[in-house]
Order: structure tokens, then C-alpha cells, then sequence
């Protein structure tokens, strides 16, 4: 199985990273996880001749080949980071990678809430016409006070915490084997987001 995990922050130190990067580790026995960054990508803009840039287009084609997506989001005033929100809109200008694509939705925090509210408002995006992707259902991974959660080797030290991740990426790793099996409807699906335009309601 072939998963990209994107790196949904601009910092150097994120514990979001390090939670995606514990992931590649800990699962390289069951699945191929791919950590992309999207620090770099240009600010959207919304160009007139919808030419989308090189380094979306190169996650794009990632996305493309993956069988399902890991978004790590920390969580800025109660909100996903601009960084994110920037690679999402650039993802659903013109191009559909996220259509019907499997998702995992992580994220890390400082404190007690682990990015709850981010991992909301991530899913209602997700959700958008344009986009579209499947996030498996009823499957929060919040770390809470992620400066202590990591030893020096960068693993998660609290068993608890191990075991629900193990379940999390056992359930989707079934939900992406599901999602890519069903997709009946995914030309069709692919035909109306070509066709929507928010300016045109």
C-alpha cells in the first residue's frame, strides 16, 4: 500500500512531522508512507489561465498514484494553518487528486486538545465540491502535549497512545482497500466538480 502523508505546516519543528515521520516508520512494514511538504508552494493566487505550478502539480501526481492520503494538521487559532489551506486550494484549481481519495486525518498540539477543532474544519473542507476526498469516518488521532510524547529516537513513549494509532491505521488501511473498490460513481463525481464554479450560483 502506498500512502503520502502530507505535512500540514510551514514550521521546522513541527511535532506534526514528527508524528507523520514516527508513522513512516512504525507501519513500514504495512505500508509505504511518502512524507510531502508543502512549505514551499507558491501563494494561490487564482490565475486567470488556470496554470497550476510545477511543485503542485508534482504533489498532484503523487497524490495520483497513492492509494490513500495522511494529513498531519496542527491547529492555529482554533483553524488549520494558512500553509494547509493554500495547498488545498491549489489541489482543487482546475485538478482533482482528492476526488474520492482515502484520507487519515492526524494531528498534534501542545496542549490537552490535540487539534480537534483543525481536524473539523479539515474535514468540512475535505467535504467541498472541489475536492471531494473520503475521510474515513469516526477516526480522530489527537496528540495532546506533544513536546513530551516523543523519546529521543522519536517514538511515542505512551503504550496507550501506540496501541490507538496501530488501531486507527489498521481500520484505514481496510477503508482504503473499501474506498478504492467502490468508485462506481467516481467519474461522475469527477464531471461535477469540472463543472462547478462558485461564481457561477
Amino acid at each position: 500500500m502506498k500512502l503520502i502523508a502530507i505535512v500540514g505546516t510551514n514550521s521546522k519543528q513541527s511535532t506534526n512531522r514528527r508524528l507523520l515521520a514516527y508513522m513512516q516508520k512504525h507501519f513500514k512494514d504495512q505500508a509505504e508512507i511518502e512524507l510531502v511538504e508543502i512549505a514551499d508552494l507558491p501563494i494561490f493566487n487564482k490565475p486567470k489561465d488556470r496554470r497550476i505550478p510545477d511543485s503542485v502539480k508534482a504533489i498532484a501526481d503523487k497524490i495520483d498514484a497513492a492509494d490513500g492520503v495522511i494529513i498531519g494538521t496542527p491547529e492555529y487559532d482554533h483553524a488549520i494553518p494558512a500553509v494547509l489551506m493554500n495547498a488545498l486550494a491549489w489541489l482543487s484549481y482546475g485538478i482533482y487528486p482528492m476526488l474520492n481519495k482515502p484520507v487519515m486525518i492526524t494531528g498534534a498540539s501542545y496542549g490537552t486538545l490535540g487539534s480537534s477543532r483543525a481536524q473539523l474544519q479539515l474535514r468540512q473542507i475535505l467535504d467541498a465540491p472541489e475536492l471531494k476526498a473520503a475521510v474515513m469516518p469516526g477516526s480522530e488521532f489527537l496528540l495532546s502535549h506533544s513536546l513530551q510524547a516523543f523519546d529521543d529516537h522519536g517514538d511515542l513513549v505512551d503504550p496507550d497512545i501506540v496501541a490507538k494509532l496501530d488501531a486507527l491505521f489498521a481500520d484505514f488501511r481496510i477503508f482504503v482497500t473499501l474506498a478504492n473498490k467502490v468508485s462506481g460513481a467516481q467519474a461522475l463525481l469527477r464531471k461535477e466538480a469540472e463543472n462547478f464554479d462558485w461564481e457561477q450560483l
